[in-house]
């Protein structure tokens, strides 16, 4: 089963304990994903697209995920 939730900054931050500015940061260089929606400007991923990208993103070091 499959997690279409829309994340924004904010969400992303949360789930991998970082400020939304980090993640901000994260994109500008092109660090994460291309968003899977953007509405109003504002980009969103899936929350699948994000797990994915924690899991494979440098630094991750094994670390398990806590929801």
């Amino acid at each position: 089963m499959s997690d279409r939730q829309l994340w924004s900054y904010k969400e992303i931050a949360a789930h991998i304990r970082v400020q939304p500015d980090t993640v901000r940061s994260y994109r500008k260089h092109g660090l994460l994903p291309a968003p899977d929606h953007v509405e109003g400007g504002k980009p969103y991923w899936y929350a699948d697209t994000v797990r994915a990208w924690v899991a494979r993103r440098p630094g991750n070091r094994g670390r398990r995920e806590e929801d």
